[in-house]
């Protein structure tokens, strides 16, 4: 069953109003409850740190103060979750910082001792190639 074709309405337009008469004016007032929003405790950035990053156990830590903050949460105490998760919050950067600059660390002494390991063999092969001794003689 097609449904039925109307004709299409043509209105033309009165006028342009760029805003409204002062008699027709209202003013409307909005009232907006805000209600705060619930403290993080993340969660996921702990277990990220615990499982992936742990120095000196802050990961662990950050893991415990998450849970104790989702268990505040849970429980009402919005002050004791905000402070739980703060608390995570800190130890989570800090195992982040140190686990980062860990990293590279590694990342440039590898590099440094690439470095030097080539230099040496460079060095050696120039010794052998420019030696007294002939160490390809076949007798």
């Amino acid at each position: 069953m097609n449904p039925p074709c109307y004709p299409a309405e043509n209105v033309p337009l009165q006028g342009r109003y760029d805003r409204l008469p002062e008699e027709s004016a209202v003013i409307q007032h909005t009232t907006v409850n805000m209600t705060p929003e619930p403290p993080k405790d993340h969660i996921i950035w702990s277990l990220c740190c615990f499982l992936y990053s742990n120095p000196c156990c802050l990961g662990l830590a950050a893991l415990i103060f998450s849970i104790k903050a989702r268990d505040r949460k849970v429980a009402g105490d919005l002050e004791g979750a905000r402070h739980y998760g703060s608390t995570a919050r800190c130890l989570n950067i800090w195992a982040t910082v140190l686990f980062s600059i860990t990293v590279l660390i590694v990342i440039i002494i590898t590099i440094v001792i690439c470095t030097l390991l080539y230099q040496q063999t460079q060095a050696i092969r120039d010794r052998i190639r420019t030696s007294p001794y002939d160490f390809n003689y076949r007798g």
